[in-house]
């Protein structure tokens, strides 16, 4: 999966919404609380570091296991340093990719969400950096 474009956070206004106090179910139905909380603040809630944070388009389907399709935006952090199971965005050989960081007995791994892509080991001497960690992605839902 490589990134598409890359945008740098930039708020003329921050974006506050209003949110409900009771968690939503995704199972059975509960009684409705129309309780309103104070609004949420998305660049509060998203972006704990907005000079450090980008968004980027994705493009392909190597991380779908994950929920990262192509055309998502995903939220990236580059003030965090990745652990092993972080969905990363690297730099390989000047090429931006998504993949998620696995590190064992010194090797680096770019493992893929889908089985199709297997996962990319990091030979010494590579041309490789993590640009960043994704935090979030962001994604539209197909209507009917």
């Amino acid at each position: 999966m490589l990134v598409r474009s890359v945008h740098p956070v930039e708020w003329a206004d921050s974006l506050c919404l209003p949110l409900l106090v009771e968690a939503i179910s995704a199972g059975f139905p509960s009684p409705a609380d129309d309780h309103l909380q104070n609004p949420l603040n998305l660049d509060e809630a998203l972006i704990p570091h907005p000079g450090a944070t980008f968004l980027m388009r994705v493009d392909g389907d190597s991380m779908k296991g994950c929920g990262i399709f192509s055309e998502d935006l995903v939220i990236v952090d580059r003030s965090l340093n990745p652990v092993d199971g972080s969905v990363i965005i690297a730099v390989l050989d000047g090429e931006f990719m998504v993949k998620r960081f696995r590190q064992s007995n010194g090797r680096i791994l770019l493992a893929a969400e889908n089985p199709d892509y297997p996962p990319i080991v990091i030979q010494d001497g590579s041309d490789f950096h993590v640009w960043g960690v994704v935090t979030y992605v962001v994604h539209g839902l197909e209507v009917g």
